[in-house]
Formats: structure tokens, C-alpha cells, sequence
């Protein structure tokens, strides 16, 4: 299967602190994959030095077959990989329609030359509000098409946020803890619309998660994490049941 993400001897230090030490992994395309690990194994660290949050002390990384080491993060997330925050960030006064539609890329009725000439554009306008409409009824929003985003809860807003990356062009989305703040049954939901949204557009995740119970029956691919670097990876359970992972994780 054709990898999508190889990271290569990243590492990362925070003053005397290692939080990255030699990472090497790969994430092969179309799977829905986990990174799981202790607070403080570096998870985090890891996906903002991926992205371009943080400038990494050594490594490469490589994204759909370029090298992306070192790209400011708007670069990384216009060549399609897209990450998402713990708390999701909608465009509180917009609808939830509007919301998707400020990440479409391709509108040349966006450029200030352009924009008078609403012939130049507005079947680029139609097209996104097509797509748009199609992400909505796969994550099972359309119904709230209209609605503002604050009238929300929080796994909706999570969906939303997978739908802008969608709509943005998104090949893979890196996802921090989806399941947090959200109530069991709507998580078991939020993944299922992830992995559908993997199966029918064909986008690979990369999703760090505490809430295993919620999660594993829904990954293709689990990778763990401790004291910096990957420690286990392969089928979820084998590695949930790796005695370095059962050591550093599950606390022994």
C-alpha cells in the first residue's frame, strides 16, 4: 500500500526537555489510523512539528511523495494536509453551510481583480455550494444547513471542522483528540462519519485519542507513543497488548 506520510529522525527539544527523540514512522494512504500515548510522549509535538507549528531540531519529513520539512503551515495545509484543534474553532455568526464554504480553495471570485466580474466566478460559487452540500449529508448535517454555528454542540462543531478540511482539499487530516468534551454515544457517531468520510472520499486520518473504547473498533492502524518516540505500531490490539505499551500507556 502507498504511504501518503513518512516522518524521518524527528526530533525536538524544549530547552533540556526532549520531546521528540529520532521519530521514524510512516502512514499509509486511505487507512484511519491512532496514535495513542501517555501525557507528555510527545503526540502533540509530533503532529505541530508534521504541520509547521514547530520548527523541528533535525528530521524530514515527506507528504504525497514531497518534501514538506520545515514549510510554514499555510504551505503544508495548501498542499492538503490539514490539521484539527482540541477545541474546535467554527466561525460562530456564520451558518454551518458558510462555515464549509470559507474553506473552498477554488473560487477566483476571492481574488480583488476578479471579484466585479461575477460571470468569472459564480459557477465556481455554485460548485462549492454543490460539494458543500454533499459533505453535509455524508457527516449528517444538512439538515442544519442554515443553522448558526453556535447552536451547536461540540461533536457537530468537530464535524464541521472535518467538512471544512474536506471542502479545503484535505488528502489527510490530522485530528487531536476529537472524543474530548463530548458525550460517548455522539463520539461513537463523530468516528463513524470519519470513517465513512475515509471510505467515500478516500481521506487519510491520523487521529491521537485517549478515549480507546470509543475509538479502536473504527482504525485500521494503531501507532504508540512514549518518552518521545514510536514504540509500538501495527494492528490496534496487538499493539494495545505490547508489553511496552501495556508498561508506558496502560501503567503496567
Amino acid at each position: 500500500m502507498e504511504e501518503i506520510l513518512r516522518v524521518e529522525d524527528l526530533t525536538k527539544s524544549f530547552g533540556g526537555i526532549v520531546a521528540l527523540d529520532g521519530v521514524d514512522f510512516s502512514v499509509k494512504k486511505g487507512l484511519m489510523n491512532i496514535l495513542i500515548g501517555p501525557n507528555g510522549s510527545g503526540k502533540t509535538t509530533l503532529v505541530n512539528c508534521i504541520t509547521g507549528f514547530y520548527q523541528q531540531d533535525r528530521g524530514r519529513v515527506w507528504f504525497d511523495e514531497k518534501e514538506i520539512t520545515g514549510l510554514a503551515p499555510y504551505k503544508v495545509y495548501s498542499l492538503g494536509l490539514v490539521r484539527t484543534f482540541q477545541l474546535p474553532q467554527p466561525f460562530q455568526k456564520l451558518t454551518v453551510l458558510e462555515n464549509l464554504l470559507t474553506a473552498y480553495g477554488e473560487n477566483p471570485g476571492e481574488s480583488f481583480i476578479r471579484a466585479p466580474f461575477k460571470r468569472s466566478w459564480l459557477g465556481h460559487e455554485e460548485k462549492a455550494t454543490e460539494m458543500a452540500f454533499k459533505v453535509l449529508e455524508l457527516l449528517d448535517l444538512d439538515r442544519l444547513w442554515n443553522s448558526p454555528a453556535s447552536q451547536l454542540s461540540g461533536g457537530q462543531m468537530k464535524l464541521v471542522e472535518a467538512g471544512r478540511a474536506i471542502m479545503s482539499g484535505a488528502k489527510m487530516i490530522l485530528m487531536d483528540e476529537p472524543a474530548a468534551g463530548i458525550n460517548p454515544k455522539l463520539a461513537q457517531e463523530v468516528f463513524a462519519h470519519f470513517r465513512e468520510m475515509k471510505e467515500k472520499v478516500g481521506v487519510t486520518f491520523l487521529i491521537i485519542e485517549h478515549r480507546l473504547d470509543l475509538v479502536l473498533k473504527y482504525v485500521d492502524y494503531a501507532f504508540a507513543m512514549a518518552r518521545g518516540e514510536i514504540v509500538a505500531e501495527g494492528n490496534p490490539e496487538k499493539v494495545l497488548g505490547d508489553p511496552v505499551v501495556v508498561e508506558s500507556y496502560l501503567g503496567g
